[in-house]
């Protein structure tokens, strides 16, 4: 059975529309400061929250996604590693370390303009990363060992013992 393949919505708000022409309006911009074409913006309550935009290659950093820098700032915005109650508007479909961001990150809704299939048509591609995944760990591109699981075992007691610790 292929995957499933998520319609374009057609009854979207018209603050939904909003702020996605907020983030696709920094995708855009951010093309002229050397970032690439990526924006988001996090949304609660109707309020902008923060927004953010890809600044992999001007900050040397692969993780600086819009997405990630996006909820990166929320966090300190709201002093919280929680987004609770928010929706984040991206001008493209996340991808995988995006995606896990935003659920770490626990957004309440995600609303996407271009598709994975858009960025992969001008060479954002991240499918290799999920044809990774589903390969066992020997047959992978990079190279995984897995050892002294004993010694690093005990970061992980420490904490199960931490009475005032903080889950998430």
């Amino acid at each position: 059975m292929g995957k499933k393949i998520l319609a374009e919505t057609t009854d979207f708000s018209v603050e939904d529309r909003k702020f996605m022409q907020m983030a696709i309006d920094l995708s855009v911009a951010n093309i002229d400061t050397g970032g690439g074409p990526f924006g988001a913006v996090v949304v609660r309550d109707g309020e902008v929250i923060a927004t953010g935009a890809n600044r992999v290659t001007p900050n040397n950093d692969p993780t600086a996604h819009a997405e990630v820098s996006a909820i990166r700032a929320a966090c300190s915005a709201l002093n919280t590693f929680k987004l609770d109650g928010c929706t984040v508007y991206s001008s493209c479909e996340p991808c995988p370390m995006c995606l896990s961001a935003l659920y770490w990150a626990g957004v309440e809704r995600i609303c996407y303009g271009n598709t994975k299939s858009d960025a992969k048509d001008i060479s954002f591609d991240d499918s290799f990363i999920y044809d990774q995944l589903d390969l066992n760990y020997e047959e992978r591109s990079i190279k995984c060992e897995h050892f002294m699981r004993e010694e690093a075992l005990a970061a992980f007691r420490k904490w199960e013992e931490k009475e005032d610790k903080i889950r998430y």
